[in-house]
């Protein structure tokens, strides 16, 4: 393309955000209870409602589209998205799918300014959902939107700046870094809801001081509601906290009137989604950095002017996974059965499942790290806890193995491919490995523990024996009674029973604190090689002040 030549217009946009955040436990000593029944039970105090899916609405909603994304997949990922067939979940409560979705229907649009003086871009909404996971503490934000008509440098600025969690920073003029000078939130009839508060520095500057965690700017604190970030003072029964960078995952649909006019430039800004450039065919980075660009992060499988959707390409750099097409192609912009219903179901499913396996292993992560953090070994009810944590982790892991982590997910080729690079990109498989030898030495340490353990009360056991078999068999031997007070009034013998009973307790308890010396002074006798005054001096080592090995 010329320098000269006009850029593409992007006739359709879809943006797709999936904001993973970790699940908090409920504070102050409250019954641990599963986040959608707490959603449920809050009623009309939240704004969030279950989504019945389509395969249990009924009433025609089942399309051809919502088959085509069920037998993408393979069967084991087919439960964990679906869940069994009505008859098994009316007969086995535990048949459902793992995975509870929640849709909020007030927030209709959103209006963007991505620069002071920019012309405000106002978008739909195509559905705000929560996506919770049985076993997993873990709940998946996803909105997506739509736009049409576009300039190809609005389109890039959108995907740049719009899904970020609060600002990443301020400019001399007090101008947010990299996020939307202004978001709004709009109702059905253009009332605002919530709108952004990426300008007010001060508050995220004090907040961070405070709490050493970032504040959520304002409009996305709204959009969670009744969910609340766990370090702000607002009350909530469900709290979150962030777990991965600031910046959202996101997925974006682009149907240009002509995708080959598209300078390297303009494509790597999408796939690695830059922003729009200053210069047209200025690349974002150093041309070395990016001599591998197309083999690292381009399907391009379909990026040739035959078949149904000619000039299809695919970037997915794992943080983003982006199509482009053309928009006068009818595959291409079908909703049943083109790329833009694949696009919003089976590659929407893939993307999702490749960053819920990264959001997991991260929780797991810091949930070893904040078992660390609150042991203290000399507080007794600080070990037991942090047992507990330990052991809960491992089996919490054990079913999101066997349950949530699979390599492959379909045996499509597109699919797959896509999955892969996803995964690839992400780094999923070491972070499985690194978390899964964690969580494993943990528990081997605990086990360890536990055998040392056992191993002490052993030898405790076996010494209090041997000496209590001195004075067992000296005092049974031929059926010899010192004191004979069989005859002897009630109230004497249940008197001397006390008595023997304190003292045998007491010299008992005695022996079991000096068990170890004792166990030395055991071993001791029975070498052989060690002299009398050497064993002696171990003898006497028994009540020698200070801690054993």
């Amino acid at each position: 393309m010329s320098l000269s030549a006009a850029p593409p217009r992007v006739q359709h946009l879809r943006q797709v955000l999936l904001w993973p955040l970790r699940l908090m436990p409920p504070r102050d000593g409250q019954a641990e209870r599963a986040p959608w029944l707490v959603l449920q039970d809050m009623g009309a105090a939240s704004p969030w409602r279950e989504v019945i899916d389509e395969f249990d609405a009924g009433g025609g909603t089942f399309h051809e589209r919502h088959y085509n994304e069920f037998v993408t997949f393979l069967p084991y990922v087919q439960r964990f998205l679906y869940g069994e067939g009505r008859k098994q979940r009316d007969s086995d409560s535990g048949s459902g799918s793992p995975m509870r979705v929640f849709r909020r229907s007030d927030i209709a649009g959103v209006r963007i300014v991505a620069h002071p003086g920019d012309e405000p871009l106002q978008l739909d909404i195509v559905h705000i959902d929560l996506y919770f996971f049985l076993d997993v503490d873990i709940v998946l934000l996803n909105l997506e939107v739509s736009a049409s008509n576009l300039a190809l440098g609005q389109a890039q600025e959108l995907l740049y700046r719009f899904g970020r969690g609060y600002p990443a920073g301020w400019d001399a003029q007090g101008l947010p870094l990299h996020s939307p000078a202004q978001v709004d939130w709009l109702a059905a009839d253009g009332r605002v809801l919530a709108s952004s508060d990426a300008r007010d520095r001060e508050t995220f500057l004090a907040h961070v001081s405070e709490h050493r965690a970032p504040r959520i700017s304002a409009h996305w604190a709204y959009v969670m509601q009744p969910l609340v970030s766990d370090h702000s003072a607002d009350p909530g029964l469900l709290r979150f906290r962030q777990i991965e960078y600031y910046r959202m995952p996101m997925m974006a649909y682009l149907a240009l009137d002509d995708p080959r006019a598209l300078s390297r430039a303009d494509v790597v800004r999408l796939g690695l989604v830059t922003g729009a450039g200053e210069a047209e065919a200025a690349l974002p980075y150093g041309e070395q950095h990016l001599a591998d660009f197309e083999a690292r992060y381009c399907y391009d499988r379909f990026w040739h002017t035959a078949g149904a959707a000619p000039n299809t390409r695919y970037l997915c750099c794992g943080h983003a996974l982006v199509v482009i097409g053309r928009a006068d192609s009818d595959f291409f912009a079908c909703r049943d059965r083109g790329v833009l219903a694949q696009f919003r179901h089976q590659h929407f499913m893939l993307f999702l499942i490749a960053h819920f396996q990264k959001a997991a292993l991260l929780m797991f992560s810091d949930r070893l790290a904040d078992a660390l953090r609150r042991l203290d070994i000399a507080r007794p009810d600080s070990v037991r806890q942090f047992k507990r944590a330990i052991r809960s982790s491992f089996e919490v892991f054990l079913r999101f193995t066997h349950r949530y982590w699979f390599h492959e997910i379909s045996e499509q080729v597109q699919v797959r491919a896509l999955f892969q690079m996803c995964s690839r990109h992400l780094g999923i498989d070491p972070l499985y490995d690194e978390v899964k030898q964690r969580i494993g030495e943990m528990n081997d340490y605990l086990d360890a523990d536990s055998l040392r353990r056992q191993a002490n009360t052993v030898v405790r056991l076996t010494v209090v024996t041997i000496f209590g078999l001195i004075g067992t068999v000296t005092t049974g031997f031929l059926g010899m009674n010192l004191i004979a007070e069989a005859d002897a009034p009630l109230s004497k013998r249940i008197a001397i029973f006390a008595v023997v009973f304190v003292a045998t307790f007491i010299l008992t308890a005695y022996t079991i604190n000096k068990s170890k010396g004792l166990s030395d002074f055991l071993d001791a006798l029975s070498d052989e090689r060690m002299s009398f005054w050497t064993r002696m001096k171990i003898f006497a080592a028994i009540w020698r002040p200070g801690p054993r090995d």
